[in-house]
């Protein structure tokens, strides 16, 4: 009786009708981006400046400390940030200090920049003391300073780095 067709029908039926774009499986998501650290390798722990830690600190990473730590410190690379102070022992394969270290430092690299305040003793495989940096203490270096008690050559510096005037 009636002829009409579907698609000359107004309403709703007629969006209805309309083709869709082709609706994809789902899968697991794609894994095509790239980590801001390395593959197996985490980024650095950061201990903000507003932070007081009371207590050692031990990690194979890498930690930048921005805080104050009153304990000893033992890990892969630490920075030791301008608003920084420890007051202890760190240990380390890298050390950059750019604040305060009150107690011994060991490391196989040890970096002492302009803004740096030592004092105590430093025992290193290869050490680089910035213009400005103040440091008070001796020096002590090793091929494997990270191992205890080793002998080595002993240099005692209780005068501002090179370059200091004050």
């Amino acid at each position: 009786m009636f002829s009409k067709s579907r698609i000359n029908e107004p309403g709703p039926k007629a969006e209805a009708e309309k083709p869709k774009a082709p609706e994809t499986p789902m899968t697991k998501p794609s894994m095509d981006f790239t980590p801001s650290a390395p593959k197996g390798k985490a980024s650095a722990s950061v201990l903000s400046s507003d932070l007081t830690v009371v207590g050692n600190l031990r990690t194979t990473g890498d930690i930048q400390v921005e805080g104050t730590v009153e304990g000893d410190i033992r890990a892969h690379l630490l920075t030791v940030g301008e608003s920084a102070t420890i007051r202890g022992e760190i240990v380390a394969d890298d050390i950059v200090v750019n604040g305060r270290v009150i107690g011994r430092v060991r490391g196989l690299k040890v970096r002492l920049t302009s803004t740096a305040r030592v004092e105590g003793d430093i025992i290193h495989k290869t050490i680089a003391i910035e213009s400005g940096a103040h440091f008070e203490g001796s020096v002590q270096r090793q091929e494997d300073p990270l191992a205890n008690g080793r002998p080595g050559t002993t240099a005692r510096l209780d005068t501002p780095a090179a370059g200091d005037a004050e």
